[in-house]
């Protein structure tokens, strides 16, 4: 972002002022542009040219997210503090830090032997939604005739598609079947029905070979088994199912019960993808013969990355309580977790949406390369280096281009200030996701 970080980059690299200052708005030059849009009001039909305007609005876009995204990371910080008793200090990388120690001392004082934790991180993409809908717009701007509706459409996608996938799906896929599945060798979330025994991860009603933690009068077991489960087991989480899954089936390939139902991809899509995308594809045209496809693209996918989203990780604790503890100190500690799965899981949604943006890195992997901000910030100073050939390229009128000049030194001014939020999230999460991976330090 060095060029965009010099503010003195905005009339200097644009090379225009000089040429263009006479020559704003006024009635001599015919149509008057009126009062100028801006990224900071919304109006964003600046230029006149959506090919150009959808730039800014993937500008406005990403500076909303990074302020909703730092904003709610902070939030669940400082309820995570306010449960676990500190002050009101600076939410940075070093509260975080004696936050977590907080956590783990008294999860290890509360929990005999420690704690377990299952965790599903956040399915990341950006939206195939917003990429079709801005293709669309662009498209019919440029008077072709745009048939398909927006949202209705799907892409072909180079990289991990989290929604509905047509074709074939590599890496993972999940459905729901009414009937039950098998065949769900990544994990069943819901509930297992086994026959003939099995380890349970969660409550066995039914049969315990070994020892239940609570039964029923008749003593079936109805609690945690340490042995052999036989009957149903209700699962804590995603865990294996050693026979049929009642809800939601993750698999490699697609079990035969899942052939009729919704499936939804969770790794590489070989087809059309129509939930969100983390990877490189192309916003498919609205429009039978528009010679404006290919000329808008650019802009959709900006949206499309701008627009990037992270679903919530889940969190599941697994416990025994320490000897110590009464009932009315059981009853606060369960009251401290139910907070900590809460707040935490809020928290860690707002730092892989960062890290997301910020370094194209989901989940460990770099997946975005460059960046959504990255992108962004390249194509808003490309646009700046073309100068008036690009705006002839554009067809901004004459009127507009005293418009034009203020909208990109606001946006250039923007993407520093996303940098800065979504950098300080990234980096102030670091010891949450290390606690996730080893929650008793």
């Amino acid at each position: 972002m060095n060029v965009l970080r010099n503010k003195g980059y905005s009339l200097a690299a644009l090379g225009l002022f000089t040429a263009i200052s006479a020559t704003g708005c006024s009635d001599a030059l015919g149509e008057p542009c009126g009062p100028c849009g801006s990224i900071a009001t919304g109006q964003l039909s600046i230029s006149g040219s959506t090919q150009l305007d959808g730039f800014f609005t993937a500008v406005a876009d990403i500076q909303g997210a990074s302020v909703d995204i730092r904003g709610s990371f902070e939030g669940e910080i400082r309820a995570l503090g306010d449960i676990y008793g500190m002050g009101e200090g600076s939410i940075d990388a070093n509260f975080v830090g004696d936050l977590i120690a907080l956590i783990r001392a008294d999860l290890n004082a509360s929990a005999s032997g420690g704690i377990s934790l299952q965790y599903t991180p956040p399915a990341c993409s950006a939206s195939v939604s917003a990429s079709v809908s801005a293709q669309a717009s662009c498209e019919a701007s440029a008077e072709c005739e745009v048939e398909a509706s927006p949202g209705e459409v799907s892409v072909s996608c180079e990289g991990s598609c989290t929604g509905s996938c047509e074709g074939g799906c590599e890496g993972g896929i999940s459905c729901s079947p009414p009937g039950g599945s098998v065949g769900c060798d990544v994990g069943c979330e819901g509930e297992c029905v086994v026959e003939g025994g099995a380890a349970c991860e969660g409550t066995c009603n039914g049969t315990c070979s070994g020892e239940c933690s609570v039964e029923n009068a008749d003593g079936s077991c109805a609690g945690q088994c340490d042995g052999m489960c036989e009957g149903s087991c209700q699962l804590t989480g995603m865990a294996m199912c050693e026979g049929t899954c009642h809800g939601e089936c993750h698999a490699t390939v697609t079990p035969p019960e899942c052939e009729a139902e919704p499936i939804t991809c969770g790794g590489t899509c070989m087809g059309e993808c129509s939930g969100g995308c983390a990877g490189e594809f192309t916003p498919p045209s609205a429009s039978a013969d528009c010679e404006a496809s290919a000329d808008c693209e650019a802009q959709a996918s900006a949206q499309a990355e701008a627009n990037f989203s992270c679903t919530p990780p889940s969190l599941e604790f697994g416990f025994e309580f320490d000897a110590s503890l009464d009932a009315s100190g059981r009853a606060a500690f369960i009251a401290r977790l139910t907070g900590l799965r809460v707040h935490l899981a809020g928290a860690l949604q707002a730092a892989a949406s960062a890290q997301g943006l910020f370094t194209g890195e989901i989940n460990g992997e770099v997946v975005l390369d460059p960046s959504p901000v990255a992108s962004l910030t390249a194509s808003i100073e490309g646009l700046v280096s073309g100068g008036v050939d690009g705006f002839a390229e554009l067809d901004i009128p004459i009127g507009r281009i005293s418009c034009v000049i203020p909208a990109f030194v606001e946006a250039g001014e923007a993407l520093v200030a996303v940098g800065a939020d979504l950098s300080f999230t990234a980096t102030a999460s670091a010891d949450l996701f290390a606690f996730v991976g080893n929650p008793n330090g």
